[in-house]
């Protein structure tokens, strides 16, 4: 009589081939994880950009950090987006990255979004993705001449 099944060694096999793929697919998961995260941070700091520069278009006058933008933003003093003038400066945090040297500076008028200086893999990365909007973004006062 045959019997039919697995021999020991052929399980061995398996589990070895299966620690392997495990080895070599969890250091990806951990870099795609890190991707989405600087591409969210990115994405918010630009989101920030384009909201504050469409409020004081159609407003005339800089508002409160908490009517121009909906992303999360830190304030200098620990006060809160909706009751703090836009004069202060905020900074954006990504959860625990702690990137909180994104700092937007609003005066006259004007934008002005700051690099980070966190060594972190995530902060390093938005700094890279964002480097094209640490800039001073005019949107009107009196620097901007017509």
């Amino acid at each position: 009589m045959k019997r039919s099944g697995f021999t020991m060694i052929e399980l061995i096999f398996v589990i070895v081939i299966l620690g392997i793929l495990a080895a070599v697919a969890i250091p990806k998961l951990a870099a795609t994880r890190d991707d989405a995260k600087v591409a969210k941070g990115a994405s918010e700091i630009a989101t920030i950009v384009s909201d504050v520069g469409a409020y004081y278009t159609a407003q005339g006058k800089m508002g409160k950090w908490g009517e121009m933008t909906n992303v999360n933003l830190v304030l200098t003093g620990g006060g809160v987006a909706d009751d703090t003038n836009a004069t202060s400066k905020a900074f954006y945090k990504i959860g625990t990255e702690n990137c909180t040297g994104f700092q937007m500076t609003l005066t006259d008028g004007n934008l002005t979004v700051s690099g980070d200086g966190n060594t972190s893999a995530v902060c390093k990365g938005i700094n890279t993705a964002t480097k094209d909007l640490a800039l001073v973004h005019q949107f009107g006062g009196s620097s901007v001449t017509w």
